[in-house]
């Protein structure tokens, strides 16, 4: 093979060094023929390289490919394109799409000491003094991998949402990824796998999605939160897990990702709807449970323009029945509703929840006495965020409130969390398209029925990234 390369290459250098090389296709091939008859190439090498010089005459003498592939009899499952928008590329028919998010911050907390009175059974304040740490905010980081495609008219789609975060996690507690904090060494972060999940929609019909994603209720209060980008209460600062808490547990109950089958509506005149199935959960504090009957949420939202103003409004519900092992059985329910407005470069959002036996700050936790009978709870939030040019200014106050069972409940639990609640104040500048840098303060207090209190002052600054 050495020998055919070689006497190919050696004959077009002679040729180019006499001058004798016309500015046209197959003046090789005639070269060849010649080495050929003087009996310098075999019939063999003659063949192989009259097919190699055939080959690269017809690749140099054919057209570009057009833009329309289809329009030129082209295999559309051979072409490879670029996405439109965001990283991926479409590759016959099939559109690959790659999303992510890295953030880092610095957060400092001057906390409490725990003392006689400091003790909020479901506050959200740690009483660990003053502590330092470089933790991840209320978002983990996180990479996305979406495919789509049209089969038979169907608009196919699936997802995969996995969520590393930055500092370690003991996996203990029942907290998955998501658990308490290791801050020594020779550990390592763990990853959420948050998002799993599948769709299939067409024009007029809806979408139906089947898999793991973000709940309906409390959906709105967690993705309109301005911490949603920074750090909020830390919810613990001494040894950090994957996230902060943001206003979680202090202006909304976490929405959680859940498995469920939902459907989601078209969206007519701006109106669109969501209703799912979801699978049971039990409760953190109860004895256990058989898991007879599924959860069950729904969510409408609403958006509109009128000239420079812009309108959401939402109204969400969720309703699950309890049996536990020990017979007793409820039902926990809730509702959210909320609206955010924008004009000019200010946004101002209120958001409400309200439940009964439906817990705070996670779903079903503390959502019932020791007995069974169900505890209310409810909360708000309202905020405001001022954008101009790159910078942007943002302040937000919240509370989640939760009432005893009864008498015996008051008795048996005086220490049982009444009030979350926070003061934020943000700021925000824009590096790149990417990049945003974030600081902020927050001051959190977690106050028990029997007047126990807790209270933290935090800083916090760093870095989040979007592509």
């Amino acid at each position: 093979m050495a020998k055919k390369v070689l006497l190919g290459s050696a004959a077009m250098a002679l040729m180019l060094a006499a001058g004798t090389v016309p500015a046209q296709a197959g003046t090789t091939g005639e070269l060849l023929k010649r080495l050929h008859e003087k009996g310098i190439l075999s019939d063999e090498e003659y063949q192989e390289l009259q097919q190699q010089e055939d080959t690269q005459v017809a690749v140099a003498a054919a057209p570009a490919a057009p833009a329309d592939a289809a329009a030129a009899g082209l295999d559309e499952k051979r072409m490879v394109r670029m996405t439109d928008k965001g990283v991926g590329m479409d590759v016959g028919g099939v559109t690959l799409t790659f999303s992510g998010s890295v953030n880092g911050f610095y957060s400092h907390e001057n906390g409490q000491a725990a003392g006689p009175n400091t003790t909020v059974t479901g506050g959200v304040v740690p009483v660990a003094g003053n502590s330092s740490a470089i933790r991840n905010g209320l978002l983990p980081g996180y990479l996305k991998v979406g495919v789509s495609t049209v089969q038979d008219g169907w608009n196919i789609g699936a997802l995969f949402g996995m969520y590393p975060g930055i500092n370690s996690a003991t996996y203990a507690g029942g907290g998955g990824a998501n658990s308490g904090g290791q801050n020594t060494a020779l550990q390592t972060a763990g990853i959420d796998f948050r998002q799993t999940y599948l769709t299939i929609g067409r024009p007029g019909f809806g979408e139906i999605k089947f898999g793991r994603d973000i709940g309906l209720f409390g959906s709105e209060g967690i993705l309109n939160d301005i911490t949603l980008l920074s750090v909020g209460s830390t919810g613990g600062n001494v040894a950090p897990s994957n996230t902060s808490l943001g206003r979680i547990g202090v202006g909304y109950i976490y929405t959680d990702f859940q498995p469920q089958i939902t459907y989601t509506s078209p969206n007519l005149a701006g109106f669109q709807a969501s209703v799912g199935i979801f699978e049971p959960l039990q409760s953190l504090t109860g004895p256990g449970e058989t898991s007879k009957s599924p959860g069950f949420q729904g969510k409408i939202v609403y958006d509109t323009k009128f000239g420079d103003l812009t309108a959401r409004a939402w109204l969400s519900g969720i309703t699950q029945k309890h049996n536990r092992i020990d017979g007793v059985s409820y039902t926990g329910s809730g509702f959210d509703t909320g609206a955010k407005i924008g004009y000019g470069p200010i946004v101002v959002t209120g958001y409400y929840y309200n439940g009964s036996g439906l817990g705070t700050t996670a779903l079903n936790l503390f959502d019932t006495d020791a007995a069974g009978n169900k505890r209310d709870s409810d909360g708000f939030y309202i905020q405001g965020l001022a954008t101009f040019g790159k910078f942007s200014l943002g302040g937000s106050y919240g509370e989640s409130h939760l009432h005893y069972a009864g008498a015996a409940d008051a008795l048996a639990n005086p220490t049982l969390l009444d009030t979350n609640k926070s003061w934020v104040g943000q700021g925000r500048y824009g590096l790149t398209s990417w990049v945003t840098l974030i600081g902020e303060y927050i001051k959190t207090t977690s106050k028990a029925h029997n007047g126990n209190e807790a209270q933290a002052d935090t800083i916090a600054a760093g870095a989040i990234l979007f592509f």
